[in-house]
């Protein structure tokens, strides 16, 4: 029993102790410290034949990130891949497909341990099982890598005695009880890096490879995360569409939450490789979104994809890239010439007459994407113009009509009545998508005549009229999953010579189609599945609407079920006496000069509306803002009265708004002066209360609001509250910030979620502009600051926090609005349909609409009116039901890889460059 001391000075520690002592070795114990890709470097083929092997690593992730799973996964990677992928992988291939055979061979062998248990593992140790069954200890500063075996100075000490082997064996057992298994994710990426290699297009063999190649090493994915299998579903269903028409045209209509961004995204990736593979002409690719979302869509793309697009700076008229530079000349002809291969444009632009318009009914486009499609539409009512286009939807079947593709995508596709899916499925039908609804006398244009059959109503059971409303459009025989439909399809098309071709309208008559045929027909009508009769199952709208639900998603434990305790609520507050003191029911009482001052706001809507400029949005704009916050009317206000303009697009229009009138600066100075005679804005008031009382900040916040102005004034007020806390601004166009000890900077949105992610930072503020792509998991409260008049952005915040990796069964939100305003009048209705099921946000209207807060107390008959359609509406399980399983072919296993030079030089090419 002695004890032996070496030096990487006088001895080569892995040829003279530890290879010496592996040969023929029963049992290896290490603890190994930092995980990495060269564990088991020096001795792999001695390690390999030892029938007992254990090894704990540090790992450095929160321990609360380690409770769950996909966490624990992505956490793990994303560290992984903070290092170059490409240099890693092709220097160390060899070294990754040795660990790769191990861990295939010995199995769960490797723990990673806490940081909270143990912090980082600088003590280094293990015990070896020699051959003769003698166990020998050994302590040193060595990792278990050719480096810290060979080139490092490090020293070791050797120690055999039973008790200097027991207490490094208690030691080892205490960490790797304490230790979780490598994460699958860990292990397949691990065997994904040593078969790496970079492609181009030609090598690409299966088209729904293509997505994969590209994004498998995104930013999306570097980060340790993926495209849920629903969201891979809808870019393999357009991948279908593609092969059995040329064209695809989908409408997209998942629930409020599901990711139907990233979807759209990566199916609009997909297509431009496709076009690329087939080396066709190159065209423009655009998306429309309201004026809100473009930039989110544009973040979104850029962070979690990493495809750059250019977005459409209305009142500049210029292109800006992600970070808000000008990319383009300056004039609205520029519009039809973006610099990177993806352009987004405002909707709202398209709602108006413009000449950007025409500009672009000049091109001809490869994909169009529409988003919150259901703006455009039929109008309603029973005037002289009801049931014509509104703008946008003359418009989208312009545009549409000048698309090879087009993706339309909505979490809410029927506004009021069922008809409505006409308005979007006819745009699908322009151009070369005229195979949609058949040809021009088909009944699938005409709503009344189906829409009985579509709802189960009438039940098709003559074969003649069942051959009538198939065979325009006939589908394509994989254009269903179901064996009997595809059965019947091919031999229809067996019959008429048509097993290739992409022919849809059918002239033959039933009798031109064999007696099998036939026979099939009928046993189709006869058949019933789940309920749902065959026209149910098998119509234009089936095939051409994906539509997935939040509720589907949590049964087969796809998403988690996390529940809402929505405040404020006298029946959850800790301290009543003080809630009472700051709400009146649902409302936050004010002082008599809010109150005042919300009255002048108001009358400057009036005072707009006599000098013409009162229509809409425009009239509620200052009531809007000083609902978010003093600060932001104050701001609004002051801006108005030194004669500067205000420029704000809404969702339907661009607005500019100036001052001008005796009246409206009259108005302004009396609010004004109302505003500050208010010491303290009661939100802050009640953020401070939840904050402190309610001790939400125990388990992190997340604040939101529609407008900067009032970011900016909660995070100031909050950084001076807590000096001591890291606080931090996440809002867009380069104006995020980090508050601590009193001093701010400009930080980059990227840090600030990393920050969030690791813990470091418990009190976020958010605007909307920012708000997709952003998971908060890591904090358990939310906070809105307003109220926008929008039921599906409220969905959205909450699911910044409602994810996977959300440690609290419940979360809480709160929702503040002030007494006798119209925020008051909106959210109590809204409040009544929330209750606990907060994914019936899912089935609510995306908008309030103007004509509903003119009339409030008839609100809540519209939103009951609305929800009770978009009930029948939902006859697609059935048919999505397989899109979001996870498909048999993982993504993450994807080892042929796109170049990010070749993905970049596809991304970045403008509109008419010609392909390089």
């Amino acid at each position: 029993m002695t004890i032996r001391r070496f030096s990487s000075r006088t001895h080569r520690l892995d040829n003279s102790f530890l290879l010496e002592h592996l040969k023929g070795a029963r049992s290896y114990k290490r603890i190994a410290g930092y995980f990495t890709s060269s564990l088991f470097e020096v001795a792999n083929e001695l390690i390999e034949a030892i029938p007992e092997v254990k090894i704990v690593c540090n790992v450095d992730i929160h321990p609360d990130d380690l409770k769950v799973a996909q966490l624990r996964e992505s956490k793990m990677i994303g560290r992984w891949n903070e290092q170059d992928i490409e240099t890693e992988a092709l220097l160390n291939r060899d070294r990754y497909r040795r660990l790769d055979s191990f861990l295939a061979k010995h199995g769960q062998v490797i723990r990673v341990a806490p940081d909270s248990i143990c912090g980082f593992l600088h003590g280094k140790a293990g015990v070896i099982e020699c051959a003769d069954g003698r166990k020998l200890g050994f302590m040193g500063s060595m990792n278990e890598t050719s480096s810290g075996w060979q080139r490092h100075y490090e020293i070791l000490w050797e120690d055999d005695s039973p008790e200097g082997v027991a207490w490094i064996e208690e030691e080892f057992e205490y960490l790797w009880n304490a230790a979780r298994q490598l994460p699958d994710a860990v292990i397949r990426e691990v065997k994904r890096r040593g078969y790496r290699r970079e492609i181009v297009f030609d090598e690409i063999d299966d088209d729904e490879d293509l997505a994969p190649a590209a994004l498998i090493e995104s930013p999306l994915y570097r980060q340790g995360f993926s495209l849920q299998p629903w969201q891979q579903g809808f870019v393999s269903e357009c991948v279908r569409h593609y092969h059995n028409h040329g064209i695809v045209r989908l409408l997209i209509a998942d629930e409020v939450g599901l990711g139907k961004t990233l979807s759209m995204g990566t199916a609009a990736l997909s297509l431009c490789l496709l076009s690329d593979k087939e080396n066709k002409k190159r065209k423009p690719v655009i998306i429309f979104a309201p004026a809100t979302l473009c930039e989110q869509w544009q973040t979104e793309m850029i962070d979690k994809l990493g495809i750059p697009c250019a977005r459409w700076q209305t009142q500049k008229k210029a292109w800006l890239d992600p970070d808000g530079r000008i990319i383009s000349p300056v004039g609205q002809s520029f519009i039809a010439k973006c610099p990177l291969r993806i352009g987004i444009v405002s909707t709202g632009l398209m709602m108006q007459e413009s000449l950007e318009k025409d500009y672009l009914l000049g091109l001809r486009f490869g994909l169009t994407i529409l988003d919150e499609a259901h703006k455009a539409r039929s109008r309603q009512g029973f005037g002289k113009d009801a049931g014509s286009h509104n703008k946008l939807l003359a418009f989208m079947r312009d545009i549409a009509a000048r698309s090879d593709h087009v993706l339309l995508g909505t979490a809410t596709p029927i506004q009021t009545r069922l008809e409505d899916l006409w308005d979007l499925m006819g745009i699908l039908h322009q151009g070369v998508g005229n195979f949609v609804l058949g040809h021009d006398l088909a009944k699938w244009h005409r709503p009344k005549e189906v829409l009985p059959i579509l709802s189960g109503e009438q039940l098709v059971k003559e074969p003649s009229f069942a051959w009538e409303l198939l065979r325009s459009p006939l589908p394509m025989v994989n254009s269903t999953n179901e064996l009997h439909s595809r059965k019947l399809f091919q031999s229809i098309r067996e019959d008429l010579e048509l097993i290739n071709e992409k022919e849809w309208d059918i002239k033959n008559a039933l009798t031109d189609l064999s007696e099998e045929s036939r026979d099939y027909l009928e046993d189709e009508l006869e058949r019933d599945i789940s309920g749902a009769s065959f026209f149910q199952r098998e119509n234009p709208f089936i095939r051409h609407i994906v539509l997935r639900k939040r509720v589907t998603l949590e049964d087969v434990n796809l998403l988690p079920r996390i529940g809402v305790d929505v405040h404020p609520d006298r029946n959850l507050a800790r301290e009543e006496h003080k809630f009472n003191s700051l709400f009146e029911g649902k409302a936050l009482r004010t002082s008599e000069d809010f109150r005042q001052a919300y009255a002048e706001a108001r009358n400057f809507g009036k005072a707009l509306a006599q000098s013409g400029k009162g229509s809409g949005f425009m009239k509620n704009l200052m009531e809007q803002r000083i609902c978010s916050s003093i600060a932001a009317g104050l701001n609004t206000a002051k801006m108005l009265l030194d004669g500067r303009t205000v420029q704000e697009e809404s969702d339907d229009q661009n607005i500019e708004l100036k001052a001008e009138s005796p009246d409206e600066i009259a108005v302004l100075e009396r609010m004004i002066a109302r505003l500050e005679l208010i010491e303290e804005d009661p939100k802050l008031q009640a953020v401070l209360h939840f904050l402190e009382k309610e001790q939400w900040l125990k388990h992190g916040v997340i604040i939101f609001s529609q407008y900067y102005d009032t970011a900016k004034w909660i995070a100031d007020s909050l950084a001076d509250r807590y000096p001591n806390q890291i606080v931090g601004l996440y809002a867009g166009a380069s104006r995020s910030r980090l508050y601590q000890t009193g001093e701010s900077i400009n930080i980059e949105r990227e840090k600030l979620k990393r920050m969030v992610a690791e813990h470091q930072l418990e009190i976020m503020i958010a605007t909307d502009a920012a708000c997709e792509g952003l998971n908060l998991q890591t904090l358990g409260t939310l906070i809105n600051i307003d109220l926008p008049w929008n039921p599906t952005r409220l969905e959205q915040r909450i699911g910044r926090i409602k994810r996977f990796g959300q440690v609290r069964e419940k979360v809480d939100m709160l929702n503040l609005v002030n007494e006798q305003t119209v925020d008051e009048k909106v959210y109590e209705k809204l409040s009544e349909r929330m209750q606990d099921r907060y994914n019936l946000f899912g089935s609510l209207p995306d908008t309030i609409k103007d004509e509903w807060i003119e009339d409030i107390e008839t609100m809540g008959e519209k939103m009951d009116e609305y929800i009770n359609e978009q009930k029948k509406a939902n006859g697609f399980d059935l048919r999505y039901t397989s899109t979001i399983e996870p498909s048999q072919k993982n993504w993450r296993d994807c080892s042929d890889v796109l170049s990010r030079r070749d993905f970049s030089e596809l991304m970045t090419a403008g509109w008419g460059e010609p392909k390089g």
